[in-house]
C-alpha cells in the first residue's frame, strides 16, 4: 500500500464513522494489508482527527486478553488512540443513532502521572508512572459491516474505538490489586459477565507495560495525564436503544449507563 492507499484507507473509516454506516472490510480489497502498513492508516487517521480540532487524551489497547489473542493469531495487544471526542459521561445516555453496531465492555483505566517511555518498561516501572486508577466502559463500535474483519482491518479502525466513560473515583495503585480487582457487567437487570483484572494480560500493569513498550518502539512515548484503557476484562456485549448498563467493581465504584 502505498502513501495515497493509506490516506484512502483513512477517508473511508473516518467516513463510515461521521455517516455511522458500515462499510466493507479493507482487507476485501486490499488483501496485502499487513499489520504495520494497518498502524499507518491508523495514524493517518489520528492526523485527520487532529486536523478537525480533536485532541490526543490517551490510548487503549484492544485484544488483551490470551484467549482473544490465540483467536487472532497474535501474541501481544493491539494499540490505539484515544481522543476528546471519545469521551462520553457517565451516566449521559449512549447516542447509538451515532454509531454503527455499539457494544459495551469495562475496563480498568490508568491515568499517568508522568512519561512513560519504552523499550524495556517492566510492569513496576509502569505502574510507578500511574497517579490513579478508574472504573472504565469502553463503548466499541467497528466500522466494518456484521463485524467481519481480519486483524490488519481492526488496527487501521483504531481498534475499533467509539466511545469511552472514565469513573470519577481515582484510587492509588498501591491502596489495590489489580489482579484481583473484580467487575461485574449487568445489561437490563441481568449478570451477563463477571471478571477480574488478571483478564488483562494477567495485570494490567503487564498490559500498560506492553503499551509503553509497543509504542516505544515507534518512538512514541505516553504523556503526563493521558488515560490509558487497559483492554476488556469481558467479551463485549452489543447495547441498544433502551439498554440499561451496570458494572460493578470491587474497589473502583459503579457505573451506570443507559443506551438512547
Amino acid at each position: 500500500m502505498n502513501d495515497q492507499t493509506v490516506a484512502g484507507a483513512a477517508h473511508l473509516l473516518l467516513d463510515a464513522e461521521q455517516r455511522a454506516s458500515a462499510v466493507e472490510p479493507i482487507t476485501d480489497t486490499w488483501s496485502g494489508l499487513d499489520l504495520d502498513t494497518a498502524y499507518r492508516v491508523q495514524e493517518e487517521t489520528l492526523a485527520r482527527r487532529i486536523m478537525r480540532r480533536e485532541t490526543v487524551t490517551g490510548i487503549k489497547l484492544g485484544l488483551t486478553s490470551r484467549a482473544k489473542q490465540v483467536r487472532m493469531g497474535i501474541d501481544t495487544p493491539l494499540t490505539a488512540w484515544l481522543t476528546d471526542a471519545m469521551a462520553h459521561g457517565a451516566g449521559e445516555p449512549v447516542p447509538t443513532h451515532t454509531l454503527i453496531h455499539p457494544r459495551v465492555e469495562p475496563e480498568i483505566v490508568f491515568v499517568l502521572g508522568e512519561r512513560l517511555a519504552g523499550p524495556g518498561v517492566t510492569a513496576a516501572r509502569a505502574l510507578g508512572a500511574v497517579r490513579s486508577v478508574h472504573a472504565g466502559l469502553e463503548i466499541i463500535d467497528s466500522r466494518f459491516r456484521d463485524f467481519r474483519f481480519r486483524l490488519p482491518d481492526v488496527v487501521a479502525d483504531n481498534a475499533s474505538s467509539g466511545l469511552v466513560v472514565t469513573g470519577s473515583t481515582g484510587i492509588a495503585p498501591a491502596d489495590l490489586d489489580l489482579a484481583l480487582e473484580a467487575c461485574v457487567l449487568e445489561v437490563d437487570g441481568e449478570i451477563v459477565h463477571t471478571a477480574t483484572g488478571a483478564a488483562v494480560q494477567g495485570d494490567p500493569a503487564q498490559a500498560l507495560a506492553l503499551a509503553a513498550n509497543t509504542l516505544g518502539a515507534r518512538g512514541i512515548p505516553l504523556e503526563p495525564g493521558w488515560l490509558v484503557f487497559t483492554g476488556g476484562m469481558t467479551d463485549a456485549v452489543p447495547i441498544a436503544p433502551g439498554s440499561h448498563v451496570v458494572a460493578t467493581f470491587t474497589t473502583l465504584g459503579t457505573l451506570v449507563l443507559g443506551a438512547a
